[in-house]
């Protein structure tokens, strides 16, 4: 009987004992029970990171840190063990980046794969490239710092001209033309309100005044008898129609008599050819008109 019960506490310890490491395996996020492959990389500074960090691929979650031993008298004083799922192969040219994970979770490795056709693999075990990644306060920080170094330059270059200006007379000149530009402006607003006080009065009756003659142009416009004049006009024009297209009036047998418009450019052109005759011989002309005249004394 006493036996048994030292077997039976015995096997609660043993239990307890189980129970109290996978426990604890589990808080630290280990899984015990997959395989995993592990990785080495070599840092100088490590910014917070810690066992147990996280380990990311493209935002997914595939590892964590195992183990973290520094020999300071190395540059690269921190050697950093991380392990990774077995079924997860990582490509030759891996780099272990040390990013931040977040703004205020600490710092977690980051496993960025090369671009491009992947032709080997890692076994595991190998020391993978490492890559420091600077955080969001760290990028912060240093635009803070480069604004904050260009703003300085600026207001430095802008108090030595000022002084140059100073030393050479030139904010005097400044200041002065200023002063005369601020006279002309309260000159020019004086002449405004004169002009507004004096003469605007008169504009405004002027324009009245344009206005209801054109109001008068209108309203005589409209009293006028318009259709009648238009009737007038259409009288006149089928008047001037009807003797264009009569046959019995003069001008519309000029028109319309093909003979008598034929016998008058005949004429036109036995005169034309008259004419041109009189300029190449005038002596012909001259000399009957002489003999012409003789024949008339004799009788």
């Amino acid at each position: 009987m006493k036996n048994s019960r030292e077997i039976k506490v015995g096997i609660v310890a043993i239990i307890c004992g189980c129970l109290l490491y996978f426990g604890f395996h589990f808080l630290k996020g280990v899984n015990i029970f997959s395989a995993t492959r592990t990785y080495v990389g070599m840092y100088s500074d490590l910014g917070g990171l810690v066992q147990q960090s996280p380990v990311y691929i493209r935002g997914y979650k595939v590892g964590q840190v195992d183990e973290i031993l520094y020999d300071f008298t190395r540059d690269t004083a921190f050697r950093v063990t991380i392990s990774v799922a077995k079924e997860i192969q990582l490509p030759k040219g891996t780099e272990m980046v040390l990013c931040s994970d977040g703004l205020l979770s600490g710092m977690a490795i980051k496993l960025s794969i090369p671009a491009g056709e992947i032709t080997d693999y890692y076994a595991g075990g190998e020391m993978l490239p490492t890559k420091v990644e600077p955080g969001p306060m760290e990028s912060l920080q240093e635009g803070l710092l480069t604004k904050v170094d260009i703003a300085v330059e600026d207001l430095d270059s802008l108090i030595l001209d000022f002084r140059q200006q100073v030393k050479e007379g030139n904010l005097k000149k400044t200041l002065a033309n200023a002063e005369r530009i601020t006279d002309d402006l309260i000159q020019t607003g004086q002449d405004l309100k004169r002009f507004t006080h004096d003469r605007l009065p008169a504009l405004v009756n002027n324009v009245d005044t344009a206005v209801n003659t054109i109001n008068d142009v209108a309203a005589n416009l409209r009293e006028a008898d318009l259709k009648a004049t238009v009737a007038r006009v259409n009288t006149t024009v089928d008047t001037i129609q009807s003797v264009l297209t009569s046959k019995n009036g003069t001008l519309g047998l000029l028109l319309n008599d093909k003979r008598l418009y034929t016998h008058i450019d005949s004429t036109v052109v036995s005169v034309d050819s008259l004419v041109t005759d009189l300029k190449a011989n005038p002596k012909r002309y001259v000399h009957f008109s002489l003999f012409g005249n003789k024949d008339k004394k004799k009788k």
